[in-house]
């Protein structure tokens, strides 16, 4: 089995463990990983209870920013949310869309989608779907969204080249993204990378931040922007269970670390071959 696949079937069944868990529990450990921290608080996460749409049963504290709140999604508007776990995202996204819109989740674990439909079948809602699959090849056709979003996900993915692909793909021409990630500035110690559960807690699978910004606009999207940056403080508990004293101490001196983004970009709308002046003879 490749690395990929390796990294791939860990993801797999680390999220699979925490479908049915407690948020407490979750929120407990770094986005859920069993890492155990006393420092009750998910290190990512942000409040999403505020927000019109909200369900606290699709609320697992895996999250590390508000995507939805900045995703500009609109009445009718079909949106795809990448690692769409319980629904919490596609939920809130509805909110915005309306009843005239489509949510689509689309989930890589088979747990989290047995836990989203359940979900959506107490709330009732028949334009919100979870479908099975892998993001870097997305069961759904092309060019079907005006927006996608996803929320500390990407991350988790070996080929994010790949998964930028595929939302170029199923976007409309003038659609757009937002998407939370967590992303790096510097070098991550040697032992966080090693660390499993800092693998599957987000933190392990992240790139450079430039070389992140930058796949984006390799995959042909325009008016990249920020839409909010905030670095992670990791609690001493965490460093400690993978870190020297002297690796911590260097891990905090260094400049940068490790950062929780939103970003924004829009796919290109399609020029026509002849616009309204192009064919003007006089």
């Amino acid at each position: 089995m490749n690395e990929e696949n390796k990294l791939k079937d860990l993801v797999k069944q680390k999220y699979g463990e925490i479908a049915f868990q407690d948020k407490a529990l979750n929120q407990a450990s770094c986005c859920g990983s069993s890492c155990c921290s006393s420092d009750v608080y998910n290190i990512m996460s942000e409040d999403y209870s505020q927000l019109e749409g909200y369900n606290p049963d699709a609320d697992l504290g895996l999250g590390c920013g508000l995507p939805t709140q900045f995703a500009g999604i609109k009445e009718g508007n079909t949106v795809i949310d990448l690692g769409s776990g319980a629904g919490n995202d596609c939920f809130i996204a509805r909110r915005e869309a309306g009843a005239s819109g489509k949510i689509i989740g689309v989930d890589f674990t088979p747990q989290m989608i047995e836990k989203a439909r359940l979900n959506v079948e107490k709330l009732g809602y028949n334009n919100v779907e979870f479908r099975q699959g892998d993001i870097e090849n997305m069961p759904v056709g092309a060019e079907i969204a005006d927006v996608v979003v996803s929320n500390c996900v990407l991350n988790l993915v070996p080929n994010k080249d790949a998964v930028f692909g595929e939302i170029y793909r199923v976007l409309k021409p003038g659609g757009h993204f937002s998407i939370s990630d967590i992303v790096l500035i510097g070098s991550l110690p040697a032992g966080l990378k090693r660390a499993a559960e800092m693998y599957a807690g987000c933190v392990a699978g992240a790139i450079q931040k430039e070389q992140y910004l930058d796949l984006i606009r390799k995959n042909g999207f325009v008016n990249l922007s920020l839409q909010k940056e905030k670095f992670i403080e990791i609690p001493e508990d965490i460093l400690a269970a993978y870190l020297s004293q002297e690796e911590i101490r260097e891990f905090k001196a260094a400049e940068g670390g490790i950062q929780s983004i939103t970003v924004y970009a829009e796919k290109a709308v399609k020029a026509d071959s002849c616009g309204p002046d192009c064919c003007n003879n006089s």
